[in-house]
C-alpha cells in the first residue's frame, strides 16, 4: 500500500503509515513546514552564484550533462538564459545509452560549447560485485559515489570550482542518502563498501557514502554544487518544448522513469530496488517533489509505472558475467 499523499510505500521501521494511508514521511514534513515554513528559492540567487565565477577562469563552469532533459536544460540555460562558457562533462561507465550520447553531441554542437567525454570501465567491475555479493545496495548509490568524485577531480584539473548538475528539487546534495526513507538503501550501501568492497585492494578508499565523498574533497578540491532546478519553476513539459525545437533533443524509446533518460543500468537497479525494498530512489525523489507541490501524485504514479521485465533487465547484464538473484 502506497501513502495517500506521496508514493512511498510502507517498509517498516522507516517509512509507517497512519490509520489515515499518510506515511510518517509526509507527517514529519507538514509538521515541521508548519512550523518554519521554507522560503522559496529565487532565480536571483542563482544569478548572484553564477555571477562569482563568470570570467574567472577559461570554463566558468562544468555542467554535468547525462543526455537527459534536466542535465540539458542546465545545460541550455547556462549558454543561453546567464551567458555562461560551460565545459559539458559526459562520464560513461559502459552503459550509457548511444540516444543519450546524440542528445549531448547535439546539444554541445548547436551550443558551440566544449565537451569533455570520460569513458571508463571502471564501474563494470563493481557493478559485477554488486550482483554477485546478493547486496542490497543500490547500484545507483555506487554509481553516485564514484561520479561525484570524478566529478569534483574533473574540476579541480580544468580550475573550474563552479559545478552545474540536472538535480531537481527532489534531489539534495549532501541528503542523497539521508533521511528516514534512505536508511535502509544507504546502510545497505555502507555495509557492501565496509565489509565487501574495501576488501578488493583497488577499491580500499571507496567511500561508504556521497557524505563521505564530499567531505574528504574539502579543503583538496574547492568547488561549489548547484542545480537550477533548485531555483526555477519546475516546468519539465516546457523544457522538453524548448530542447525539442532548439537543441533537436529526443526523448528515450524506452525509459524509467517515463519520460526520462538514463543509463542502461538505471533499469537494473530499479528491478532490484523494487524487489528488495519495494520502492526506488525515484518514488522518495517524486514525493518529495509532490510535497513541494512541484508534482502531483497522479502524474508520479503514471511515471513510475514500470513498463520492463526480469528478460529485460537480464540482458543488460549479459556482459558481466553474472546473473540476477532468484525471485
Amino acid at each position: 500500500m502506497l501513502c495517500k499523499r506521496c508514493v512511498l510505500p510502507e517498509n517498516k521501521p522507516d517509512i509507517v503509515l497512519n490509520a489515515e494511508g499518510i506515511c510518517n514521511i509526509c507527517l514529519d514534513f507538514q509538521k515541521n513546514n508548519a512550523a518554519e515554513p521554507r522560503p522559496a528559492a529565487l532565480e536571483s540567487e542563482v544569478i548572484k552564484i553564477l555571477n562569482k565565477y563568470k570570467g574567472k577562469g577559461k570554463y566558468d563552469c562544468l555542467v554535468m550533462c547525462s543526455g537527459g532533459k534536466d542535465s540539458t536544460s542546465s545545460l541550455y540555460y547556462m549558454k543561453k538564459r546567464y551567458k555562461m562558457n560551460p565545459l559539458v562533462f559526459t562520464f560513461d561507465h559502459g552503459f550509457e545509452n548511444e540516444e543519450a550520447l546524440e542528445n549531448i553531441k547535439n546539444a554541445v554542437n548547436i551550443l558551440g560549447v566544449d565537451w569533455l567525454y570520460y569513458r571508463s570501465d571502471s564501474m563494470k567491475k563493481i557493478f559485477t560485485h554488486i550482483l554477485k555479493s546478493r547486496t542490497k545496495a543500490p547500484i545507483c548509490h555506487l554509481c553516485a559515489i564514484w561520479y561525484l568524485g570524478l566529478t569534483l577531480e574533473t574540476a579541480r584539473q580544468q580550475n573550474t570550482p563552479l559545478i552545474v548538475a540536472g538535480w531537481t528539487k527532489g534531489q539534495s546534495l549532501g541528503k542523497a542518502d539521508s533521511g528516514l526513507e534512505y536508511r535502509a538503501m544507504s546502510g545497505a550501501t555502507g555495509d557492501f563498501v565496509k565489509h565487501y568492497l574495501r576488501k578488493i585492494p583497488e577499491y580500499k578508499d571507496f567511500p561508504v557514502s556521497i557524505g563521505e565523498a564530499l567531505k574528504r574533497s574539502r579543503g583538496r578540491i574547492k568547488a561549489e554544487i548547484i542545480s537550477p532546478h533548485w531555483f526555477l519553476e519546475y516546468d519539465p513539459a516546457g523544457a522538453k518544448s524548448i530542447l525539442e525545437k532548439e537543441l533537436n533533443w529526443k526523448a528515450q524509446k524506452l525509459s524509467y522513469p517515463k519520460g526520462s533518460t538514463n543509463c542502461l543500468m538505471n533499469f537494473v537497479n530499479v528491478y532490484l530496488s523494487m524487489k528488495n525494498y519495494g520502492y526506488s530512489h525515484y518514488h522518495i525523489e517524486m514525493s518529495k517533489l509532490i510535497r513541494l507541490g512541484e508534482l502531483s501524485r497522479q502524474e508520479a504514479l503514471r511515471m513510475l509505472e514500470i513498463d520492463f521485465d526480469r528478460g529485460f533487465v537480464g540482458d543488460i547484464i549479459k556482459g558481466l558475467n553474472c546473473g540476477l538473484p532468484a525471485d
